[in-house]
């Protein structure tokens, strides 16, 4: 009889769960059991360590093999757990010396051959094991992934055999050390978009502040055009913003790509998506769209064609920054600070206003397809803009505005100057914030006063104008809030204006 114990990582949500693997070897009649609330892809382990353990050249125990995953109220599900239930098997069967197993956490799922693929959440998963002080072993595809953590100590393993090599003391594994490499490639320029000098400004001001934008106009205005150029403007990642965006793309399916490391975010999904895709969701609860999308921008193309309940799960997100998923057995936390960037039609045919003599639809379904959109979901929109056809004269003529370098450059400086003041954007300034950091002067104020009683503001409308006011005010290095930042401000709320 034999008993071996590991140690591997179970995701719940943000937090990565330690998890004791427990491996019991003892007479009787041959079986494989896993206990400990496995799922499917856990259960099918079974037949992909038998087979690489085979394959590998060693002894599969004909004995009774009992597997613990602790603790047992916690679910573990995806193939993470191959690895150590492979190497509790060979160190209770003594093919394998487990006296330094303690010294490391495994993750990896085993192809038959013995060879170790990829497996998400591996960042998640390196801040609790470096925080235990414990080495991780991992596939080599995530060992530059698991790397990005600070002080962590990553060992990349190709397959089972090299792993074995290691905790023999034959060949030892190399520590992934690499230094992730930034991509230049060249992001869409702001200077290829004719015309829309007003859509423009709005998308300088979103960029400066981390506020949300919605673009009202027809087709073929631009407003895709507008909105994949607003990474090109975004200012760079910290390297705490950098950590939290992987960390959060590498617990979606697709993983993180660390060739992607301190690019922003930019997430479309189609019109199609379910609420569950934008916040997450499912048993076993993972980041939808508005987390994938954490420090970058969500672009909601042809907004009212999503049903007006998938819409309408954006609210508390847009207003905490935070999106809490909560299921009958268990719930999960997951941090949504992205930028809302929509586009929408004026009408269902998208000519009303423009292209005279187009449209032919009745006011009863101007007002349908409007009304998709709620009114509460409206007023936690920073900037409301409306973006015209493109006239002939701009149509023409070659491109000549300015580039997305010298936009950034702007929005740099006015970034600094928040994180100076206040070290967060002023999209996320609380209401005792916006009382202290963006009191306009007496111009200003007076101009406020009457916007509110003519236009009916509500009390959040107010401090948005607010918070975009003092936006305007950082783009131009002033230090009061202006009556003409004022004014500016209250333009960008188009629908408040009717």
């Amino acid at each position: 009889m034999g008993l071996a114990v590991l140690y591997s990582r179970a995701l719940s949500g943000m937090e990565a769960a330690l998890v004791t693997v427990e491996v019991h070897i003892a007479n009787g009649l041959p079986n494989f059991t896993i206990v400990g609330l496995p799922e499917t892809e856990v259960k099918e382990s079974k037949d992909r360590v038998r087979a690489a353990l085979q394959n590998c050249q060693f002894d599969f125990p004909a004995r009774r093999i009992t597997v613990n995953l602790a603790p047992a109220d916690l679910p573990k599900e995806s193939g993470r757990f191959d690895l150590p239930i492979a190497l509790g098997i060979l160190a209770a069967s003594g093919q394998l010396p487990g006296a330094e197993l303690e010294k490391y956490e495994f993750a990896g799922e085993l192809a038959l051959t013995g060879e170790l693929r990829p497996i998400r959440g591996t960042l998640a998963m390196m801040y609790g094991a470096s925080r235990d002080g414990r080495a991780f072993v991992v596939p080599s595809y995530n060992a530059p992934e698991a790397a990005l953590v600070e002080g962590a100590t990553v060992y990349a393993a190709p397959g089972l055999l090299e792993v074995c090599a290691h905790l023999g003391g034959r060949e030892l594994l190399q520590i992934c050390r690499a230094v992730p490499v930034e991509r230049n490639d060249p992001l869409a320029d702001l200077a290829d978009v004719k015309g829309q000098a007003h859509a423009k400004r709005a998308l300088e001001i979103a960029a400066a502040g981390a506020h949300s934008l919605i673009m009202v106009g027809p087709p073929g205005a631009g407003k895709t055009m507008l909105a994949t150029r607003m990474a090109a403007i975004l200012p760079p990642m910290t390297q705490l913003e950098a950590l939290q965006s992987a960390a959060l793309q590498s617990l979606g399916s697709s993983g993180f790509d660390v060739r992607n490391w301190r690019q922003r975010p930019f997430r479309a999904p189609h019109h199609t998506a379910s609420g569950v895709a934008l916040v997450g969701g499912g048993g076993n609860p993972r980041p939808g769209e508005v987390s994938l999308a954490m420090h970058g921008v969500l672009f909601l193309d042809e907004l009212p064609e999503f049903h007006r309940s998938v819409l309408e799960v954006l609210r508390q997100p847009l207003e905490s920054g935070r999106v809490v998923v909560s299921r009958a057995a268990r719930q999960a936390e997951f941090p949504a600070e992205f930028q809302l960037v929509a586009a929408m039609n004026p009408c269902p045919c998208g000519y009303l206003g423009h292209y005279s003599g187009k449209c032919r639809c009745t006011p009863d379904q101007v007002a349908r397809y409007r009304g998709k959109i709620s009114g509460p979901l409206l007023d936690r929109i920073d900037l409301q803009i409306e973006v015209p056809a493109v006239p002939e004269k701009d149509l023409v003529r070659d491109a000549g505005g300015e580039s997305s370098v010298q936009v950034r450059a702007r929005v740099e400086a006015a970034c600094n100057r928040q994180r100076e003041r206040q070290d967060k954007p002023n999209a996320k300034l609380s209401t005792r914030e916006i009382d202290s950091l963006c009191v306009p002067d007496a111009a200003g104020a007076l101009l406020l006063k009457q916007a509110i009683s003519r236009l009916g503001l509500s009390a959040r409308a107010y401090h948005r104008i607010l918070k975009v006011a003092r936006t305007i005010a950082d783009l131009a290095d002033a230090p009061t809030i202006e009556a003409a930042h004022i004014a500016e401000a209250i333009q960008f709320r188009r629908f408040d204006r009717g």
